[in-house]
C-alpha cells in the first residue's frame, strides 16, 4: 500500500463521521506533493504529510465557507507559498497550519511541540495580523504599525500572509458586497504596497486586477474587452517585430526565449487616468521580453548588453529611455536592462532583457534570493527597508498620520538614485530636492545646508534632483533651519528631521519665555493669579499658557 492509501486509511479512521469529502481533498494534497517545486526530499514530504494530518485531524472536517472546507483553503495557500513565491519547507508547512491555532482548540504550545519553535513564531505572527484585520480599520496607520511589526520578527509571516490573501482575492466572488469591499480596500492598502516592496510584481498585477474588477467591475470588462479585441493585431505585430531579434540572436548561439506580454489591467486604466487619453491612445499596451541562458555567471551582464547591441542594431533605441537595473538593482532587488525602440509603422516598443535567474528575482522578488543566497543572504535594501520600518515603529513621538503617511510615500514612490562625491549611492523618491538629500547625509549638516554643488553648476536648496546627480552639500555655520524648508522636503526623515529642530526651538522659547513673564512679573510686584492669565489668554487669543510663553520667548 502507498503512502496516499495509507493516508487515506488514516484518515477515515480519525475524523469523526460525517459528509467530508476528503477523498478527494487527499487527491488533491497527493497532486500537490507530486508538482511542489519545493518539496525535494522524502523527507520533505513526510514532513508536509504529518502538517497535513495534523492540520486535517485539527478541522475535523468543518467548513471554511459554504464552498470550502479549511483544509482546502490551507492546501491552496501553501501551493501558492511553494510553487508561485517559491519559499521553503518551514513556510509550507506554516501555511498548512496557519488557520489551525486561530479556528481550532489547538495552541501554539502544540505547533512548538509538534513541529519546533521556529513555525510556532510564525504562526504567532499570522495570529497577530489576524488579530489587526479583525479587530480594526485597516485604513488607520495603527493597524499598519501592528502588521509591520511582524516583520521583525520573520519576514515569511508577511510572504505567508499575502498567499493568503491572494487566494481570497481569487475566490472573493462568493463573498458578499459588503465583505468584498472590504477585502478590495485592505488589499490596495496593504497588500499591493508590499507585494511590490517586496518584489512579488506578479502578485502585486494581480492583486491590482482583481481589485479593479471588483471595485469598478464595468471599467475592467471594457478595458479587458478592447485588450481581447485588439489581440489578433497585437500577437501580429509582436511576431514581425520578433522575427529580426530571433534571427540575429540565433545566429549568436545565445539560448533564449521571446514572448510579447501585454501589461495588466491595472496600469493601462492608471495611465489611461494619469495621461487623459483613452484606450486606443495608449501606445506602450505591451512589452516584449527576452530571457536568455548565459554561458556563465560571470558573464551575465556581458550577454545582457550584448543582447541589446544586437536588438540596437535592427531597431533605433530612445537613449534617454534606457534602464539599467543590472549595474544598479531597484531597493526591491529587481534585475534587468530595459531598452524602448522605434519598431514597425513607427511604433515604440519596450524590450526587457533578463536573464533567467534575474527572471525569477523579478517574479518573486526578495523570497527568490533565498534560493541563490540562502537563508542567511547578505544585507540587501530589504533589510535596510525593514530597519527603516522598525526605527519608525519605536519613535513613539511621530503621529499615526505621520507613520501612514511614511509608509506609503516609501512604498509607492518612484526612486532616483543620486550619489555623494565619494561615489556612494543613495536612494531618494523621485521629485526629492538638495535638502531632503543633506537629511539624508546626516541631520547636522542638513541644518547648516545652503545648497549643492552639482557638477559645475551651485543650486539652491530646493532644486529637484535627478538620477545620476553627483552633488556637493554647502554649508555654511552661520545657517538657521527656517519653517519655509518645509515646502522644500519631500522625504519622511527630512520632515522628521525639521520636526525635531523645531519642537527643541519651541521648547527652548517656552522656557525662555516662562523665565521673562516670571522676572518681570518680579520685578514689577505685580500680583498674577489664574484669572489674570485667563484674560490674557482671551485677549491675544492663545490657546493656553506654553503658547503665551513661547511668544514672549520668540520676541
Amino acid at each position: 500500500m502507498d503512502r496516499f492509501q495509507d493516508s487515506l486509511e488514516s484518515t477515515k479512521k480519525n475524523l469523526k463521521p460525517h459528509k467530508y469529502e476528503f477523498e478527494e481533498i487527499l487527491m488533491r494534497f497527493d497532486t500537490f506533493l507530486k508538482e511542489c517545486r519545493r518539496c525535494k526530499s522524502q523527507k520533505d514530504k513526510d514532513l508536509l504529510w504529518k502538517a497535513f494530518h495534523f492540520a486535517n485531524k485539527s478541522f475535523e472536517g468543518i467548513k471554511k465557507n459554504s464552498s470550502e472546507y479549511y483544509i482546502e483553503h490551507s492546501i491552496e495557500v501553501t501551493k501558492i507559498v511553494t510553487n508561485e513565491i517559491g519559499l521553503g519547507m518551514k513556510s509550507a508547512v506554516s501555511a498548512l497550519l496557519h488557520d489551525v491555532v486561530d479556528e481550532t482548540d489547538m495552541q501554539i504550545d502544540d505547533i512548538a511541540h509538534n513541529f519546533g519553535v521556529k513555525i510556532a513564531s510564525i504562526l504567532s505572527g499570522l495570529a497577530k495580523i489576524r488579530e489587526v484585520l479583525d479587530s480594526q480599520n485597516i485604513v488607520q496607520a495603527e493597524s499598519f504599525r501592528k502588521i509591520l511589526l511582524t516583520l521583525s520578527d520573520d519576514i515569511r509571516v508577511i510572504f505567508i500572509k499575502i498567499a493568503d490573501r491572494l487566494y481570497h482575492m481569487r475566490t472573493i466572488n462568493s463573498y458578499s458586497k459588503k465583505r468584498q469591499l472590504k477585502t478590495v480596500t485592505e488589499s490596495l492598502y496593504v497588500y499591493v504596497p508590499l507585494a511590490q516592496r517586496l518584489g512579488l510584481y506578479n502578485i502585486k498585477t494581480e492583486f491590482e486586477d482583481l481589485c479593479l474588477k471588483y471595485k469598478h467591475p464595468e471599467i475592467f470588462e471594457e478595458i479587458s474587452g478592447k485588450i481581447l479585441g485588439t489581440e489578433k493585431e497585437r500577437t501580429q505585430f509582436i511576431t514581425n517585430f520578433s522575427l529580426p531579434i530571433i534571427k540575429s540572436l540565433s545566429l549568436q548561439n545565445i539560448d533564449f526565449d521571446i514572448d510579447g506580454r501585454t501589461k495588466s489591467i491595472f496600469s493601462i486604466w492608471t495611465k489611461m487616468q494619469k495621461k487623459h487619453v483613452r484606450f486606443d491612445k495608449v501606445y506602450d499596451l505591451f512589452a516584449v521580453r527576452i530571457v536568455f541562458e548565459p554561458s556563465s555567471r560571470e558573464k551575465e551582464t556581458e550577454e545582457c548588453w550584448k543582447i541589446y547591441s544586437a536588438i540596437a542594431q535592427l531597431y533605433p533605441p530612445k537613449t534617454d529611455r534606457i534602464r539599467d537595473w543590472i549595474t544598479t538593482p531597484k531597493p526591491n532587488g529587481y534585475e534587468a536592462l530595459h531598452v524602448t525602440v522605434l519598431g514597425p509603422k513607427a511604433r515604440w516598443v519596450e524590450v526587457q532583457i533578463r536573464s533567467k535567474r534575474m527572471n525569477e528575482l523579478a517574479e518573486i522578488g526578495f523570497a527568490a534570493h533565498w534560493k541563490y543566497k540562502g537563508i542567511t543572504y547578505k544585507k540587501s535594501e530589504l533589510d535596510h527597508w525593514i530597519s527603516e520600518i522598525k526605527n519608525k515603529l519605536s519613535d513613539t513621538n511621530e503621529s499615526k498620520l505621520d507613520f501612514f503617511d511614511s509608509f506609503k510615500l516609501n512604498i509607492f514612490s518612484s526612486e532616483i538614485l543620486v550619489f555623494t562625491p565619494k561615489g556612494k549611492i543613495i536612494n531618494l523618491p523621485k521629485d526629492s530636492t538638495v535638502l531632503d538629500f543633506a537629511f539624508e547625509i546626516h541631520s547636522d549638516i542638513a541644518y547648516r545646508c545652503i545648497g549643492a554643488k552639482i557638477g559645475r553648476s551651485v543650486v539652491p536648496l530646493n532644486h529637484k534632483l535627478g538620477s545620476g546627480d553627483i552633488i556637493e552639500v554647502l554649508t555654511s555655520i552661520g545657517q538657521k533651519p527656517s519653517k519655509e524648508w518645509y515646502h522644500f522636503v519631500s522625504t519622511p526623515k527630512a520632515k522628521k528631521g525639521l520636526n525635531k529642530i523645531f519642537k527643541s526651538e519651541r521648547s527652548q522659547n517656552i522656557q525662555e519665555g516662562k523665565k521673562m513673564l516670571h522676572y518681570l512679573i518680579s520685578k514689577n510686584n505685580v500680583l498674577v493669579d489664574p484669572k489674570v492669565i485667563r484674560n490674557i489668554l482671551k485677549h491675544y487669543q492663545l490657546s493656553g499658557k506654553k503658547e503665551l510663553y513661547y511668544k514672549i520667548g520668540n520676541g
